[in-house]
């Protein structure tokens, strides 16, 4: 599952799998098996092959997305580094960057509000940056400017506020409470 829900790549071969996730090619095939008896993952054959895709309408795909960008890449760096990078209120990822979805030179990937090191979150950010091979448009900034910008209507954290995102860090509801 983290698998098809952490990589670019939408559609997987078994044998491809296999090699990914380091598992005997039977337990992946029983897996997958079980995966696509719960609807979870669909397959289609191409060129005698047999293909799998997630299936983004799967009533749970957000719930196990959040859950996988939580723990790996750049969310998982995040969470695990959250000491580290300094007191974080809020950290959020766009939902279009957790799917590897290009965006836009206006959109942000990544908002953190809180007191926050920078060198350790430029490193973080460096090092997913060279894995994704592209910039990841982030921003961070303090309470203090944060609330200041709410209270004005900011339209930069209005967009960004309201986008569909992955909470990383801080609860969602509290967040929005702030409006």
């Amino acid at each position: 599952m983290q698998l098809f829900l952490s990589s670019e790549e939408s559609m997987f071969h078994v044998r491809e799998i296999v090699r990914r996730v380091d598992e005997e090619i039977n337990a992946v095939r029983r897996e997958l098996a079980r995966m696509e008896k719960f609807n979870m993952v669909t397959s289609e054959w191409r060129a005698n092959r047999r293909l799998y895709r997630f299936r983004r309408d799967y009533k749970y795909y957000h719930e196990l997305l959040g859950l996988v960008v939580k723990s790996t890449h750049l969310g998982g760096a995040i969470v695990r580094n959250k000491a580290k990078i300094g007191r974080i209120k809020y950290a959020m990822m766009a939902l279009r960057f957790a799917r590897h979805e290009l965006s836009g030179p206006e959109d942000v990937d990544l908002l953190i509000i809180g007191q926050i090191v920078l060198p350790e979150l430029q490193a973080l950010v460096s090092d997913e940056q060279t894995k994704r091979e592209h910039e990841i448009n982030y921003s961070f900034m303090d309470e203090a400017e944060f609330n200041f910008r709410i209270r004005r209507r900011d339209p930069f954290i209005l967009g960004v506020l309201t986008q569909p995102k992955i909470m990383l860090i801080g609860d969602e509801a509290d967040l929005m409470s702030q409006f």
